[in-house]
């Protein structure tokens, strides 16, 4: 095996690793859900910019 492939194999297998801990883990905040919530105040992007 190539030096190459091997760490390509590395970076396949750290990043498999650190999705299964992630995915174990939940979410960062209790109420973080994949869709956003961009309903709820204080989510929006605008943070008030003066235009």
């Amino acid at each position: 095996m190539s030096v190459l492939a091997g760490f390509a194999l590395l970076l396949v297998v750290v990043f498999v690793v650190a999705f299964a801990v992630g995915r174990g883990a939940g979410p960062v905040t209790p109420g973080l859900t994949p869709g956003g919530g961009g309903d709820r105040p204080g989510m929006g992007h605008d943070m008030g910019a003066g235009r």
